[in-house]
């Protein structure tokens, strides 16, 4: 069965979570920002690991282009700060979809039911709220940041 995924245009569902700091993320918060959801499977693994620093690694880029970039998947708050410890984020956000698990990742139609975790994506929501961009990517892939960059830059 083929998933529905969000396209261009459509109205980003709201939502709320907690961050590896316990600190609360209101998507609807952020209207008048565009917001770079960058969904990866699990923590502590390689590629999801690269795909967090990557987003570190570009902030000042996001800042300049006036998007909030954060990771988003379905482990634990106190598990996600390790991690952000030891990746040593400072700036990138890792919002938990812990409980109810994978509520998020299953609102933008992403949660892969059989292993528990979502999909390895990218979505940008504009400053309206809208979904502006959607890339699902292979799980092994590590997603290009360049390709987000320059989407970002062309608007």
């Amino acid at each position: 069965m083929q998933k529905k995924c969000f396209k261009a245009g459509e109205k980003a569902p709201d939502f709320s979570l907690f961050d590896h700091n316990e600190k609360e993320f209101k998507l609807s918060d952020f209207k008048g920002k565009r917001v770079l959801l960058s969904f990866h499977p699990l923590a502590w693994t390689g590629v999801c690991s690269e795909q967090m620093k990557s987003l570190e690694n570009h902030f000042n880029d996001f800042e300049e282009l006036n998007t909030v970039a954060i990771g988003i998947n379905v482990d634990s708050i106190p598990s996600k700060k390790a991690w952000a410890d030891s990746l040593g984020l400072k700036n990138t956000r890792l919002l938990s979809d812990f409980w109810p698990h994978g509520k998020v990742s299953e609102l933008y139609h992403l949660f892969r039911e059989k292993q528990g975790f979502s999909e390895r994506a990218n979505v940008i929501v504009n400053e309206d709220q809208e979904i502006e961009f959607v890339r699902i990517y292979e799980i092994g892939k590590l997603p290009d940041i360049n390709e987000i960059i320059t989407f970002l830059r062309e608007l």
